[in-house]
């Protein structure tokens, strides 16, 4: 199996229309338990090597990379970051989770309460839902009358594309899952109370819109996988695989940075520590 197809396989060329109805989250190409085995040891590789990418990275500062996660809830954002990034030297990364905009954010445009989380050189930053949000969730819940969300796509690729001049690498990634995987895990959460915290009675509200939610999404990732900034949509029923694609497209794209660590401006034969 060709891992480094995962990010071609996976990718919304721009201008393609996508049905979210019509990609499989279980991807049963990977079903035998054999496959599994390669793909969980493909993927301990695959952090290690995130792990050293991300050194150069952050001694070089040259590069700045933004991921953005996008999923249904329960789609596995936490758990992504988690494990993808758990080898990443905690100085050089930094996971930025957009939850229900607050009175002083809703008081400034939409893309005020993001901008200040984008990295700086040599920096990783995670984005746990973005500026999307502000697209999906006013839509479907009506927070806004049709003519405000719809110029945020525009608005999105416009802030992306100045993010992207200005020397930012941006992979953005939707976690696709079932609604059968998501009342799986609802469940589990509802089961076990130490998760409880993690289930609001909204989730719940939320899964009733599935296909307002899906119809949404089909739009959004269609109109903003730009050149520059594209999405992939990973299937994300089966967590040791979502977490082996994303891994692994993190990684081929770290890697096309060509990065190396700096040179020293002085020979260091000519250094004598005593």
């Amino acid at each position: 199996m060709n891992f480094t197809e995962f990010s071609s396989r996976y990718l919304i060329k721009h201008g393609a229309k996508i049905q979210l109805s019509q990609t499989d989250p279980d991807e049963k190409i990977w079903s035998p338990p054999e496959l599994r085995h390669l793909g969980e040891r493909k993927f301990d590789k695959l952090r290690d090597e995130i792990q050293a990418l991300q050194k150069v990275l952050y001694a070089q500062g040259k590069h700045r990379i933004l991921i953005i996660l996008q999923a249904m809830d329960t789609g596995g954002k936490d758990g992504c970051v988690k494990h993808v990034f758990s080898r990443v030297d905690p100085q050089g990364i930094s996971v930025k989770a957009f939850k229900k905009p607050t009175n002083e954010e809703l008081a400034h445009d939409f893309l005020w309460r993001v901008h200040p989380h984008v990295p700086g050189n040599g920096q990783i930053v995670v984005f746990n839902r973005s500026h999307y949000e502000d697209i999906i969730s006013v839509r479907v819940k009506k927070l806004r009358p049709d003519d405000v969300w719809k110029k945020r796509y525009r608005h999105i690729l416009d802030f992306e594309k100045m993010l992207v001049d200005e020397g930012t690498t941006i992979l953005k990634f939707f976690l696709h899952i079932s609604p059968d995987e998501q009342k799986a895990r609802l469940e589990s959460r509802l089961s076990q109370p130490e998760k409880h915290w993690k289930l609001f009675p909204e989730d719940l509200q939320d899964r009733v819109l599935w296909n307002d939610f899906m119809a949404a999404y089909d739009e959004l990732l269609s109109k903003t996988s730009s050149t520059q900034a594209p999405w992939h949509v990973v299937p994300a029923n089966r967590k040791w695989y979502r977490n082996l694609v994303v891994a692994q497209i993190v990684v081929d794209r770290l890697r096309a940075l060509q990065m190396d660590y700096p040179k020293p401006t002085w020979d260091p034969s000519s250094i004598v520590i005593e």
